[in-house]
C-alpha cells in the first residue's frame, strides 16, 4: 500500500528536482527526505532518481510517476478550498422539508430572506404532511424541516419559532354566520372536510374535538387547500385552516369565517431537525435566520404577521 507521506515527499523532490529544497517544503530534514524516497523506491522496487554530482534527475518511471503526484496534489488543493468554502457558506446544499401550506404561503420570504445572506447556498426545497417531512429527517432526505408537530419523536427536536392561526372557514351564506360565537359541538354537526392524516392541522382539530368531547363530523380528508376552499364555496361542507390561505378569499367575501366560544386555536411552528446528529453549516445559518425573526416572547401570531416581519427586514 502507497505511503501518503513518502508521495507528498517525493512529489516535491521531483518537482523541484532537490532533496534540499523539499526538505525546506516540508519543514524536515534533508535526510528525513533520502530515507522517505529509499523506501518508496524500495516499497514500489522502482528507481524514481538517478544522481549526476549533485544533480538530481528523475527516471523514466521517476517521471511518470510524478505526473500522477501533480494530479494528486492539485486535488487536495481543490478539497483544501472546497472545505473552506463550505465553512465559509460559499458553497452547499440546504434539503429543507416543509407542508404544502408552509411551502406556499410562509417559505417563499423565509428563503428570500436566507438566501439575501447566503447568495451561493442553493436550496432543495420537499413539500409533504408533517408527519411525511418528519419521516424525511429520520431517513436523512433532509436536513431540516418547518413543520408542526404531528406527533411525539424521541429522535426529533422541534423547536417553535412562531404561531399560527387556525381558523373555522364555512360558505358566506352559511346559517351559522349569523352568530357570533359556535360551541364545539355546533361545530361537529357540520360536514367536515378535514386535511390529511398526519398533518399538524388534523391533530390539532382532533385535540379540539377530544377537548369538549365531541366527534367531527368528517365528510373527507386531503392535503389540497385549493380543493378544500372550492368544496366549501360549492357548500359541500366547512373546513379548518390557516388563516393565511383564505384571507383573500375571506377579503373577497367568498368564504366567511366562524369563531369558537373563549378561545382561538393555534398551530405551533417548528423548526425541526435530528437530534444527536450534527447541523451542516447551510441548515446551522437556516437556524440562524429563525432565531432573528423568532419573538422573544412567543405571543402567538400568525403566519401573515412573520410574512410582514421577513419583508420588513428585507427592506
Amino acid at each position: 500500500m502507497l505511503n501518503f507521506n513518502q508521495l507528498r515527499t517525493f512529489h516535491y523532490a521531483a518537482k523541484h528536482l532537490s532533496f534540499t529544497e523539499a526538505a525546506n517544503r516540508l519543514f524536515v530534514t534533508q535526510p528525513a527526505v533520502t530515507a522517505q524516497i529509499k523506501a518508496l523506491e524500495e516499497g514500489c522496487n522502482l528507481k524514481l532518481f538517478r544522481k549526476k554530482g549533485r544533480q538530481v534527475h528523475l527516471t523514466e518511471e521517476g517521471n511518470t510517476l510524478f505526473n500522477y503526484t501533480q494530479k494528486i496534489f492539485r486535488y487536495e488543493k481543490e478539497i483544501e478550498n472546497v472545505i473552506d468554502d463550505m465553512k465559509e457558506l460559499k458553497r452547499g446544499v440546504l434539503r429543507i422539508g416543509s407542508t404544502k401550506t408552509y411551502a406556499r404561503y410562509f417559505m417563499p420570504s423565509l428563503l428570500t430572506s436566507f438566501h439575501k445572506d447566503y447568495p451561493h447556498i442553493k436550496i432543495h426545497l420537499h413539500e409533504g404532511s408533517s408527519l411525511d417531512m418528519t419521516n424525511s429527517l429520520l431517513e436523512f432526505k433532509n436536513d431540516v424541516a418547518v413543520i408542526a408537530k404531528a406527533e411525539e419523536n424521541q429522535d426529533i427536536s422541534f423547536i417553535p419559532f412562531s404561531q399560527e392561526e387556525l381558523v373555522i372557514v364555512v360558505p358566506p351564506d352559511h346559517p351559522l354566520t349569523t352568530k357570533k360565537r359556535i360551541s364545539p359541538q355546533d361545530l361537529a354537526k357540520e360536514p367536515l372536510i378535514m386535511k390529511e392524516r398526519g398533518s399538524g392541522t388534523q391533530k390539532r382539530v382532533n385535540e379540539l374535538f377530544e377537548q369538549h368531547q365531541c366527534t367531527p363530523n368528517t365528510l373527507m380528508e386531503t392535503s389540497n387547500n385549493e380543493f378544500i376552499k372550492q368544496l366549501i364555496q360549492r357548500r359541500e361542507g366547512v373546513s379548518i385552516l390557516v388563516r393565511a390561505c383564505v384571507a383573500a378569499e375571506i377579503k373577497e367575501g367568498k368564504l366567511a369565517l366562524l369563531r369558537l366560544y373563549g378561545q382561538q386555536i393555534y398551530l405551533d411552528v417548528s423548526f425541526a431537525y435530528l437530534k444527536n446528529q450534527p447541523l451542516s453549516a447551510p441548515a446551522r445559518a437556516f437556524e440562524k435566520i429563525l432565531k432573528k425573526l423568532r419573538s422573544e416572547d412567543m405571543r402567538p401570531q400568525d403566519i401573515g404577521a412573520l410574512m410582514l416581519k421577513i419583508l420588513a427586514q428585507q427592506r
